[in-house]
C-alpha cells in the first residue's frame, strides 16, 4: 500500500452506523451449548483478526452484482480447510453481512456472530486432521461500514477491492490474516455491459440471458487482505511481458487510448525488477486504474490497484509516477509472494517496496537514492516517536486500516535497508535480496527469518544491528556517514512530498 498526497482535504464520508446495525443484526443467531466468542491468532496489531485451529487450502468466493454499485451482492463463500485441532466450532472473520445459511460438508450447520466473527457449529466435532468444507450464502455490502476505509471501493462505473490491512472480512467470510494464504477462484455475474476481472488468470466466461459469469482461479496461495475483484464498464488491454508473461491492465474504456502511455511501461519495468531479485512469482501481472477516491495504491496480488488520477493529475511529475507504478510492482516479491507472518513485520513489505521505488528513480531518473536516504535519516527519530520503530509500529485505533502505515514502516524501513547495505556491502545485499524472495517464495516470513538469512549470507552475525535499526527508540549512526545527525536540517528534495509520508493521525500527506 502507498499512500497517495492530496491537493486538497477529502470530503467526510456520512457515517453508516445505521447500515452497520441492520446488517449486525440480520446475521441469524441460532442457539448452540455456549455463547459464541470471537478468536484471534493474537497478532499484535490486530488481536482479533485469523482465527485458530485450522489451516484454509482454497476460497471459492462467488458474487452477483445487481447492475448498482450503493446496494448489496449476493454472494457465495466455499472454504477448504485442514483441522489442526479438534473443533466443536469453528470462526470465520465476517462481518458488515446478512448470513442466508452455512453448511459444514454438506449439513445445515448453527452460526452466529460474536464481535466480528462468524461461529459456525458443524452437526458433529471435527477432529484433528479433519478436511472439512464450509459453505456460507450471504450478502456483501459495498457501502462502507461505520468508521471502516476499505473493503469494496466504489468506484465511478462499479467496484473494486481493498482489504489490506484489516477489512477483507468486510466482503466475504475468511480467516483473514496474512499468515493464512490460500488458493482462490474468485466467480462474478454482471449485467451486460459490465466487465469483471479478478486475481489470476480466466478460466471461463459464461453468457446466460443478459448476464455474464466470469471466471478466474489464482496459480500461486494469496492472502486475503490482496484479494481484487474489479466490476465496471472496462477495457482489459493485453500485451506480453517478459518469458511470454502475460499482461493484462483494467482501465474505464473511455480512457484506454489516453493511458495507454502509461500502461505500455510494465513490461520493462518487470524487467527492471527481475534484473534486481530474479523472476517475477505470479502467472500475470497488470494495473487496475480505477475512477476513485481511495487515498493509496494496492499491491492487489497479480492486479495492483491505482487511483486513475495518479496518471491524469498533472502535478505528478513523470518520472515520480513511473517509480509509483515500481514500488506496487515490486510487492508481488515482497509482501504478495513473501508474505508477513505478522503485521508488525510489515516493514518488510513497505521498506523493500520504498527501496526499489528509490532505486528506479535513482537509476532511471537521477535522483540520488543517497540524497533521500538523508532527508529520511533527518526524520527517522521524529518517526519512531510518532509512529514506533521499523518492525514495532504503534498498534493503529480500532478500525482505521490505514493506521499502522506510516513513515516509520516506508522510507524508516528503506533507511533501514540502506544502512544494511552499507554494513554488509552492496554485492552481500544484493544476494541477500534475491535469497529471500526465492526462499520464501510462495510463503510467510518473518523479521526474525530475515535476520538469520542477512546473518547468513554477509557470514557475520547481525542480530545487534537489526535490534537497533529495527526496535530501537533512536536512530543508530549510519555506516559510512559520521557526519549524517538524526534532526538536521536537509535541503529538500526535488519531489512531491513521499506518498508514504503520514502524520502522527495517520493521514495522508498533502503535496
Amino acid at each position: 500500500m502507498l499512500l497517495t498526497p492530496r491537493t486538497r482535504a477529502r470530503r467526510p464520508r456520512r457515517p453508516k452506523a445505521a447500515a452497520l446495525l441492520a446488517s449486525a443484526v440480520s446475521v441469524c443467531l441460532l442457539a448452540a451449548s455456549a455463547p459464541a466468542a470471537p478468536l484471534g491468532v493474537g497478532d499484535r496489531l490486530f488481536p482479533q483478526l485469523g482465527n485458530p485451529g485450522y489451516d484454509v487450502a482454497s476460497y471459492d468466493l462467488d458474487f452477483t452484482y445487481p447492475g448498482t454499485n450503493d446496494k448489496p451482492l449476493r454472494a457465495v463463500t466455499t472454504i477448504d480447510a485442514w483441522t489442526t485441532t479438534s473443533l466443536d466450532r469453528v470462526n470465520l472473520d465476517f462481518a458488515h453481512g446478512d448470513v442466508e445459511s452455512v453448511e459444514v460438508d454438506g449439513e445445515a450447520a448453527a452460526f452466529a456472530s460474536a464481535g466480528e466473527d462468524l461461529v459456525v457449529t458443524p452437526e458433529k466435532p471435527l477432529p484433528r486432521g479433519t478436511w472439512m468444507r464450509i459453505t456460507v450464502r450471504h450478502t456483501s455490502d459495498p457501502v462502507s461500514a461505520e468508521g471502516r476505509d476499505g473493503g469494496w471501493v466504489r468506484t465511478a462505473d462499479g467496484l473494486a477491492m481493498a482489504n489490506q490491512a484489516d477489512v477483507a472480512h468486510l466482503v466475504f467470510p475468511c480467516n483473514d490474516h496474512p499468515s493464512d494464504k490460500a488458493m482462490f477462484t474468485i466467480r462474478v455475474t454482471v449485467p451486460d455491459g459490465y466487465t469483471a476481472v479478478a486475481n489470476g488468470l480466466p478460466t471461463g466466461v459464461d453468457r446466460a440471458g443478459r448476464a455474464t459469469t466470469w471466471t478466474y482461479r489464482t496459480q500461486h496461495p494469496m492472502a486475503t487482505e490482496l484479494a481484487q475483484v474489479s466490476i465496471g464498464r472496462s477495457a482489459v488491454v493485453h500485451r506480453t511481458g517478459p518469458h511470454n508473461l502475460p499482461v493484462r491492465d483494467v482501465v474505464p474504456a473511455e480512457d484506454r487510448t489516453a493511458l495507454e502511455p502509461w500502461l505500455r511501461k510494465t513490461p520493462d519495468q518487470i524487467a527492471w525488477m527481475e534484473s534486481k531479485v530474479g523472476p517475477y512469482p505470479f502467472e500475470t501481472y497488470g494495473v487496475l486504474m480505477a475512477e476513485a477516491s481511495t487515498g493509496f495504491e494496492l499491491e492487489t496480488q497479480t492486479l495492483s490497484l491505482f487511483e486513475k488520477g495518479m496518471f491524469t493529475e498533472p502535478a505528478y511529475p513523470k518520472w515520480y509516477v513511473e517509480s509509483i507504478m515500481v514500488h506496487e510492482l515490486s510487492h508481488q516479491w515482497f509482501g504478495d509472494s513473501v508474505s508477513p507472518r505478522t503485521w508488525s513485520d510489515l516493514w518488510l513489505n513497505e521498506g523493500h517496496a520504498t527501496w526499489y521505488e528509490a532505486l528506479y528513480a535513482e537509476e532511471k531518473a537521477n535522483k540520488p537514492m543517497e540524497a533521500r536516504m538523508k532527508a529520511a535519516y533527518s526524520a527517522s527519530d521524529s518517526w519512531r516517536a510518532a509512529g514506533g520503530p521499523p518492525a514495532a509500529p504503534k498498534a493503529p485505533k480500532p478500525g482505521q486500516k490505514i493506521g499502522i502505515f506510516r513513515a516509520n514502516v516506508y522510507d524508516g524501513a528503506a533507511l533501514a535497508l540502506y544502512a544494511l547495505r552499507q554494513e554488509i556491502g552492496r554485492p552481500a545485499f544484493e544476494h541477500l535480496e534475491q535469497a529471500w524472495v526465492s526462499g520464501h517464495r510462495d510463503g510467510v516470513a518473518s523479521t526474525a527469518d530475515f535476520v538469520r538469512l542477512a546473518s547468513r549470507v554477509s557470514g557475520r552475525e547481525l542480530g545487534d544491528f537489526f535490534e537497533a535499526w529495527l526496535y530501537g527508540k533512536k536512530t543508530p549512526p549510519m555506516p559510512g556517514h559520521p557526519d549524517w545527525k538524526p534532526g538536521a536540517p536537509v535541503k529538500a528534495a526535488a519531489k512531491p512530498a513521499p506518498r508514504s509520508a503520514a502524520n502522527s493521525a495517520g493521514k495522508p500527506a498533502a503535496k
